[in-house]
């Protein structure tokens, strides 16, 4: 497994949204206390949610939010050589690759092509 976690945006609108299921509340809870990192994407996606509140911006404050560098923009262009994926969703893919991340999302479908790229799904229980 990765040495972090990274959290994809609509984990944390389903959380602040309070759509989480007990389960899914409890294991981000824990992972956010483990470390609560972020990629640039999701951080600008998540304050440009248009009911995005001021708690929201506060809390996304605590995020380690990890910028894009030549690492994270060549992995990205390889994913979007070898994958039908957006860009966006490229960009928070190759985060979590090029920093040894596993990614929590509930967006299994967009991701689940790219190789080498870890995934927990906390709205399964397992």
């Amino acid at each position: 497994m990765g040495k972090g976690y990274l959290i994809d945006t609509n984990v944390l609108i389903d959380a602040q949204s309070k759509k989480l299921s007990e389960f899914a509340t409890k294991r981000l809870a824990e992972i956010i206390n483990e470390q609560f990192a972020v990629s640039v994407i999701t951080y600008i996606e998540f304050l440009g949610y248009k009911y995005a509140t001021s708690a929201m911006k506060d809390f996304i404050g605590l995020a380690d939010v990890i910028t894009l560098d030549k690492k994270v923009i060549n992995e990205t262009i390889n994913i979007r050589q070898n994958n039908k994926i957006k860009l966006p969703d490229a960009l928070i893919a190759a985060t979590a690759i090029a920093h040894d991340y596993v990614l929590i999302t509930r967006n299994i479908k967009d991701f689940n092509s790219i190789p080498n790229l870890l995934i927990e799904d906390i709205y399964i229980i397992n």
